[in-house]
């Protein structure tokens, strides 16, 4: 499997240990981010829409995995998918939602971002950041909450994976996966902990 990590930020992605980086929108941003504007993302995203196109051909599977609610994600997400479609990859999205402390604005613009990328993916997973605080109490840094959303998000991808590239109990190869993601639609990836006799009941609440 490989690794694309896609921004308008350049310094963000010097920082990636990821070893294929696509940077977008370097006329329009000239590298310094999507300034938290998704209009700015998108049209990042459709300059460079070849590059996009050139590293994602020949893919069986894409995983597009985004933060809603800002710039760059909420505005590229959906560019990226339409370019994965046309090229006939089975394309599954896993974003987040953001925390109800990030702001209203953040919120409209995560939930218009998710609209957009439904029209364009096989299967959308999100996951609302919100409730991740209920499990980590209200306690947590920022930091934190922040690096649990994203440990949430990576163990989606991470599930769905290795649901073809390991041999299991009982084994799935790429043609199931493909049966049963392609136009499912929407789902929601939640976490959830318990001890007790109850513990699974608990935990699925």
């Amino acid at each position: 499997s490989n690794f694309i990590t896609v921004n308008t930020d350049a310094q963000a992605l010097r920082k990636t240990a990821v070893s294929t980086v696509i940077q977008i929108g370097g006329d329009i941003t000239k590298g310094l981010g999507a300034g938290a504007n998704p209009q700015v993302g998108r049209e990042s995203a459709l300059e460079d829409r070849e590059a996009i196109k050139a590293e994602l051909d020949g893919a069986d599977m894409v995983f597009i995995a985004a933060g809603m609610g800002g710039g760059t994600g909420t505005g590229a997400a959906p560019i990226i998918a339409e370019v994965a479609k046309e090229l006939g990859i089975l394309t599954v999205a896993v974003v987040t939602k953001p925390f109800s402390f990030e702001g209203k604005k953040r919120m409209v613009f995560a939930e218009q971002g998710i609209d957009e990328l439904s029209k364009h993916v096989d299967s959308l997973i999100t996951i609302p950041n919100e409730k991740l605080l209920k499990v980590l109490g209200r306690g947590i840094t920022l930091l934190d909450a922040f690096a649990k959303a994203n440990d949430v998000l990576r163990n989606a991808v991470q599930g769905i994976a290795e649901l073809i590239t390991r041999p299991g109990l009982i084994n799935v190869d790429f043609a199931d996966v493909r049966t049963v993601m392609s136009e499912m639609g929407h789902a929601m990836m939640g976490s959830g902990v318990a001890t007790g006799e109850d513990r699974a009941e608990e935990a699925a609440e």
